[in-house]
């Protein structure tokens, strides 16, 4: 198996700022994360748990702003 390919969000890049999540696929349905400033921190998961997750925030965010 190769290293994982580490993804950020763009927005990560303005000002040099690196405090952001990272995304990594890996093989099968498993995504691996990580804090960019605690990179050695990983944790795995699956795709679809991942996008339940962020179904959520999506949710609670709305909710929050009264929608």
């Amino acid at each position: 198996m190769s290293a994982p390919r580490w993804l950020k969000s763009s927005y990560s890049e303005e000002g040099g700022n690196n405090n952001c999540v990272e995304v990594a696929r890996l093989e099968g349905q498993h995504l691996a994360l990580r804090e960019s400033t605690a990179p050695q921190h990983i944790v795995v998961t699956t795709q679809r748990r991942f996008g339940a997750l962020l179904d959520y925030a999506r949710l609670e965010a709305l909710r929050r702003l009264g929608w």
